[in-house]
């Protein structure tokens, strides 16, 4: 009798629907009834499983932007210090000279600090004029200098990992009086 029912059940299993007795039909109906709560407990774990991932990606990044600049911030707060000490200096007989070494300490620090983030100075006094990171202020004469050359920097420019963040505004030397090589922003930069 066991090897009719490992018959029958395999038999079930590959005979059509129509050829199903009822007990056979409903015995496969709930079979396909536990499958498919089964799977849809399975679904709903799945999709409770991705809500949960969806939340958890979403306060990763909402910390992450919230303290993005922390090492940075924990780099600047020496040269906090050093303007305090040099402020609280100010009161002393020798207060100019304590109060210049603070702001070179602290413009020191600064710059150190700036510079682990990767922010670097854009080089303008003495280079040839880059319009892609210098702007041009005026134009000058200059006997000393080559026409196209930046004569002096006004402003300093700087970098962030490569990418300008503020270009040096910069005045070109015209060369001799009577040279001309053009205005300084007719070239243009390649982004």
């Amino acid at each position: 009798m066991s090897e009719d029912h490992s018959e029958g059940t395999s038999t079930d299993e590959t005979l059509p629907l129509e050829d199903l007795s009822k007990p056979e039909l409903i015995q496969k109906i709930q079979q396909l009834q536990e499958d498919v709560k089964a799977h849809y407990d399975l679904f709903l774990r799945a999709q409770a499983d991705m809500e949960n991932l969806k939340k958890r990606q979403q306060k990763e990044k909402e910390d992450w932007r919230r303290f993005a600049t922390e090492k940075l911030i924990k780099d600047l707060l020496p040269a906090v210090d050093n303007l305090q000490s040099a402020i609280a200096h100010t009161h002393d007989e020798n207060s100019a000279d304590s109060l210049r070494e603070g702001l070179e300490l602290t413009l020191k620090g600064l710059r150190g600090a700036l510079e682990t983030a990767g922010l670097e100075e854009v080089r303008a006094e003495g280079e040839p004029f880059d319009p892609c990171f210098h702007e041009a202020i005026s134009m000058q004469e200059d006997e000393n200098l080559q026409a196209g050359h930046v004569l002096k920097e006004l402003q300093k420019g700087y970098t962030l990992n490569e990418r300008l963040l503020r270009p040096a505004l910069v005045v070109v030397s015209k060369g001799k009086s009577g040279e001309d090589q053009g205005h300084p922003s007719d070239e243009t930069c390649e982004s």
